[in-house]
C-alpha cells in the first residue's frame, strides 16, 4: 500500500499529479518581522496575560499564596475563596461555559483565540523574538543557518538557545508554582531539597515548552491541535476571518511604482510574498480559506504596509466575511450567534450567582449505623447522629450546633466537645438528640441540624434528617 497522498490536486505543467510523502518533514519557517495594527493588538493582549501568568503565583493574601492548587490537601485556593472536591461540579460548569464561549467567538471572529491569546502562539512568538534579538531578522537568520559553523554562528545560536531555555524554565517554575507553592519551590530547588515530583515536573514543562515553542511551532497548530479540525463546523458565510480580495488583487504581478498597472491587466497584488513570509503557519492566504490559518492578522499588517508603499488603498487582505467579499454586506446578528451568546450569558450569570452565594462551610449529617434506631432512657427518646463539618473558609471558626423541628417539641442536644476548626479543616463529631417520650406524637418526623459559626453568624448550613421513635 502506498504511503503517499496527492496534495490539493497539485499538478505539474504536463498535467501529472504531484505526490508528497505522508510523513515528510517540512522546511523551517523563517518569519519576517512586521509592525502594524494587529501586531499592536497582540502586544496589548499578550503582555497582560503573560504578566498575569508569571506574577499571580507571587501574590499573597492573608499570609498564603493567592492562587494555589493544593492537590495533596485537595484544596484549590483562588484569592479569597477555597474550593474542595465537593465543588467539582463548578469546574465542569466552567468548562461548559468555556466551550460555549469558544463556539460563540469562533462563529463571530473565527480562530481569533488561536491568533492572539493561545499559549502556543504567544510562546512561539516569544521564541521568535529571542531569535530576532540574537540572530537578526528573516534574511539574516536564513543566511546564518545556510552558512558554515564559526565563532559568530556558535555565539548567536548559543544566545538564542540560552534565551529559549530561560523562558522555558521561567514558564515551568511559574506553572508548577501554582501547585507546589512558588516560594517553597524556588527555595527548595535552590537548596537542592525539592521533592522529586517537583523536580520532575519542572524539568518536564521546561523541556515541553522548549520543544513546542522552539521546534514544533506551526506543527502543533497544523497537526496536533483539534481546534483546527472542527472549526469549520462553527464557520458560516458571515464569520469574520482573514480573507484575500481576489477580485481586487488578481492578476498578480510585479510592477513599478507610478505606472498604469490596470491598463496592463494587473490587480493590486504585486506578488511580493510578504503575506507568506510573516505567516506563523507558513500558508499563502491568497489560496483561500485554509484550516491551518490561525487568524493572527500578520498577513494583514504586511499587506497594508506594502499597499502604503505602493500608494494603493489598504485592505487587499483584511478581516471580512465571504458574504462581504461577494455582496459588500455582512450580517453580524444572526440566529446561531445570538443563540450561542444567549446561552453563554445565561450560564455565566448562573455560575457567578452560584459562586457568590456559595457557603464556605458545609455540614453533612449521618445517622450512626452502629446504634439502634432509637434509645429510651429516663423518659427520653434519643437518636445518635454524626455531624461532619467542613470549614472551607480562609479563617478558623468556632461552631455551634442546634436542632430545629416541629413546634412544641423540646429538643435536647448533647455533644462531647466544643468545635473549633482551622481554615480548611474537616471534623466529624457525634451528637445525641433527645425528645421527651410524652411529646413524641409521631414515630418518624423531620428535624434540621443547624451548624453555625459563632464569630460569623452568616456562615450557617442547615441539613435535614429524620428523628425516629417508637410506634404509637
Amino acid at each position: 500500500m502506498s504511503d503517499q497522498i496527492p496534495t490539493r490536486e497539485e499538478q505539474d505543467g504536463d498535467g501529472e499529479v504531484r505526490y508528497r510523502m505522508l510523513y515528510e518533514s517540512e522546511d523551517k519557517v523563517y518569519i519576517r518581522h512586521i509592525r502594524g495594527f494587529y501586531t499592536r493588538i497582540r502586544k496589548y493582549t499578550g503582555l497582560p496575560l503573560l504578566a498575569l501568568f508569571f506574577f499571580t503565583p507571587w501574590l499573597n493574601i492573608e499570609g498564603r499564596q493567592a492562587v494555589h492548587f493544593d492537590l495533596p490537601a485537595r484544596q484549590f485556593h483562588i484569592f479569597w475563596t477555597t474550593f474542595g472536591p465537593q465543588d467539582g461540579f463548578l469546574l465542569a460548569w466552567l468548562l461548559i461555559i468555556a466551550a460555549f464561549a469558544l463556539f460563540a467567538v469562533t462563529t463571530w471572529l473565527g480562530r481569533v483565540w488561536c491568533g492572539f491569546t493561545c499559549p502556543q502562539t504567544v510562546w512561539t512568538l516569544m521564541f521568535i523574538w529571542a531569535e530576532r534579538i540574537c540572530e537578526g531578522d528573516r534574511n539574516k537568520r536564513m543566511k546564518l543557518d545556510a552558512g558554515p559553523w564559526n565563532a559568530e554562528k556558535i555565539l548567536r545560536k548559543g544566545g538564542t538557545h540560552a534565551l529559549w531555555i530561560f523562558i522555558s524554565l521561567a514558564t515551568a517554575l511559574a506553572f508548577v508554582g501554582y501547585f507546589y507553592g512558588i516560594r517553597d519551590l524556588v527555595v527548595d530547588l535552590a537548596g537542592f531539597q525539592a521533592h522529586p515530583q517537583g523536580v520532575f515536573w519542572v524539568g518536564f514543562f521546561t523541556f515541553a515548552t522548549y520543544m513546542n515553542a522552539g521546534f514544533l511551532r506551526e506543527q502543533v497548530c497544523k497537526y496536533m491541535c483539534p481546534y483546527a479540525r472542527f472549526q469549520s463546523v462553527m464557520y458560516d458565510r458571515d464569520t469574520l476571518t482573514v480573507h484575500y480580495d481576489a477580485r481586487r488583487g488578481e492578476t498578480r504581478g510585479p510592477r513599478k511604482k507610478g505606472i498604469d498597472y490596470r491598463a496592463e491587466g494587473l490587480g493590486d497584488c504585486i506578488d511580493c510574498y510578504w503575506c507568506v513570509q510573516v505567516c506563523p503557519v507558513d500558508i499563502d492566504i491568497r489560496d483561500g480559506l485554509q484550516y491551518e490559518c490561525i487568524n493572527c492578522g500578520l498577513c494583514v499588517d504586511a499587506c497594508n504596509s506594502v499597499m502604503d508603499k505602493m500608494e494603493y488603498p489598504q485592505g487587499l487582505i483584511r478581516y471580512t466575511s465571504e458574504d462581504e467579499l461577494e455582496t459588500g454586506k455582512t450580517q453580524l446578528l444572526r440566529p446561531r450567534l445570538f443563540g450561542y451568546a444567549l446561552v453563554l450569558l445565561l450560564m455565566a450569570g448562573l455560575f457567578v450567582q452560584q459562586v457568590v452565594t456559595r457557603s464556605p462551610i458545609e455540614a453533612e449529617v449521618l445517622r450512626d449505623r452502629g446504634a439502634r434506631m432509637f434509645r429510651e432512657s429516663q423518659g427520653l427518646i434519643q437518636n445518635v447522629y454524626t455531624v461532619k463539618i467542613n470549614n472551607m473558609d480562609q479563617a478558623p471558626h468556632e461552631f455551634t450546633i442546634r436542632v430545629e423541628g416541629k413546634v412544641g417539641y423540646d429538643y435536647t442536644l448533647r455533644m462531647p466537645r466544643d468545635i473549633y476548626l482551622k481554615a480548611g479543616e474537616i471534623f466529624a463529631v457525634p451528637i445525641r438528640v433527645s425528645i421527651p417520650k410524652e411529646q413524641l406524637k409521631d414515630a418518624k418526623h423531620d428535624i434540621y441540624i443547624v451548624v453555625q459559626a459563632v464569630d460569623k453568624p452568616e456562615l450557617v448550613d442547615k441539613h435535614q434528617t429524620v428523628f425516629i421513635g417508637p410506634k404509637r
